[in-house]
């Protein structure tokens, strides 16, 4: 039993020319996401232990 694929952002069928998304405007929307940088991992930035005086 196989799952058809839905498009990444929208939910909608894929279309092959497109794939993973359903049509340009999908593709446009998410590459703008991560030109924005909307898809980055938060962090942490660990300093070192300063030495106490």
């Amino acid at each position: 039993m196989s799952k058809a694929a839905t498009c990444a952002h929208c939910g909608k069928p894929v279309v092959e020319a497109y794939k993973p998304f359903c049509s340009k405007r999908c593709a446009d929307v998410d590459l703008a996401r991560w030109l924005r940088a909307d898809y980055a991992i938060p962090v942490a930035d660990e300093l070192p232990d300063e030495p106490e005086e």
